[in-house]
């Protein structure tokens, strides 16, 4: 179903309603529970928001790349968990499926994504290894029956497992190699025999992303569930973190966006010494600073999608657009914080209002929730390496698109 240039633009003003109203009024709840309530799904189901990404074929808009992102920067806005969520779903919940999945399991469960009827979480950290050829999670032939795989081993911190019908895992099937080759993917029936999800504690920001440890105890997986050939597992995982890694840096521009407007509107009302603190110059050197980084931000996502699109490399691109928007969501946070004062520090601003009656915004929420931006798809650390590699590959000369 294509969307015209208006309905477009309709459609992104009606998430932003959406992520600044039901789901931060949902989110009052959630951050008690830590847990997403019916509601939420629903919601998201009757607003296309399992579906807006997917290609027409699978029931989806067949938005561009470019458009899917600017869709994402809008629910961004909203409560963090929700943004994991639903980022997900835009993003590697279909999108490892459609690329390396067979024909089989494409033609039976792809159009099954747009409405929710399924969801995948993505399986790939442990406690004791990273995410290369150190991993421990093993999968080896059945002896009895070499159609079937049997899998030992657990994964921590993976998101939406209490929402999700299957898992993208990534396991070693050469226990004897310590080369990338090692590793190979798979996609699960989490109500497979042997397969255990083990709840983990509640987050400092992001509540209700159904965080858990997944525990796999001599489980048997058909072959048929192997996402591309054996020994293809890390491309898999690469590949789709890439394109993800700027998904979250679309993330951190919808979070800025709104911290900087929120940041405006509060200069704007707070009167120390007889002046608004927008009349100070160093108020208005902070927020200058905090434009100019988003603005930045926005304009390199921008540029990674004309790549996407053309379907050039883009691991370098995203690698940057994360490291960016990182610092970018930090400082323009911290300067939030500061320029807000003492009441942003508190749940709901502590009471604190607009003349007009209205709400700020969620100040000290927000201010949690990006902090998780730091460690989804990598830190920055890995982000750098990811970088100079491609910088190194092309001595440095960068290419854009016009």
């Amino acid at each position: 179903m294509k969307l015209t240039e208006q309905q477009f633009k309709d459609y992104l003003l009606q998430i932003r309603a959406l992520a600044e109203g039901p789901f931060d009024e949902m989110q009052k709840e959630i951050e008690v529970t830590n847990t997403f309530p019916p509601e939420f799904y629903q919601t998201a189901i009757d607003n296309d928001l399992y579906r807006f990404a997917l290609p027409e074929k699978y029931g989806g808009f067949g938005l561009s790349e470019k458009q899917i992102l600017m869709v994402q920067e809008e629910f961004s806005r909203g409560p963090g968990g929700m943004r994991m969520h639903l980022h997900h779903a835009a993003d590697l919940d279909w999108r490892i499926l459609d690329d390396f999945g067979s024909d089989e399991l494409k033609a039976q469960y792809m159009d099954k994504f747009q409405d929710k009827t399924i969801y995948v979480n993505f399986a790939l950290t442990e406690r004791t290894g990273g995410t290369g050829a150190d991993l421990h999670t093993l999968a080896i032939k059945d002896p009895e029956d070499p159609d079937y795989y049997i899998i030992n081993g657990e994964k921590t911190l993976i998101s939406h497992t209490d929402c999700s019908d299957f898992t993208y895992l990534i396991v070693k099937t050469d226990p004897e190699s310590d080369k990338d080759e090692s590793l190979s993917a798979f996609f699960v029936d989490v109500h497979t025999p042997g397969f255990e999800i083990i709840p983990m504690s509640h987050m400092m920001g992001c509540r209700g992303a159904g965080h858990a440890d997944l525990k796999f105890t001599n489980m048997r997986v058909h072959k048929k569930y192997m996402l591309g050939k054996e020994g293809q597992g890390l491309e898999v995982a690469m590949h789709s973190l890439a394109v993800s890694r700027a998904h979250i840096a679309v993330s951190n521009l919808g979070m800025a966006q709104r911290m900087l407007e929120m940041t405006i509107k509060r200069a704007h009302d707070r009167v120390t010494f007889g002046k608004p603190l927008c009349k100070r110059q160093k108020i208005q050197q902070d927020i200058a600073d905090m434009g100019t980084k988003i603005n930045a931000l926005r304009l390199m996502i921008w540029d990674f999608a004309k790549d996407y699109d053309a379907g050039l490399n883009i691991d370098m691109k995203a690698a940057m657009c994360k490291l960016f928007s990182i610092d970018t969501v930090r400082e323009v946070s911290d300067s939030m914080l500061e320029i807000f004062g003492g009441i942003g520090y508190f749940e709901d601003n502590n009471g604190v209002r607009r003349p007009d009656g209205s709400d700020y915004g969620p100040v000290e929420r927000l201010y949690r929730d990006c902090r998780a931006m730091w460690l989804e798809e990598g830190p920055r650390t890995v982000q750098r390496l990811t970088a100079f590699r491609g910088l190194d590959q092309c001595g440095g000369r960068i290419s854009y698109l016009d």
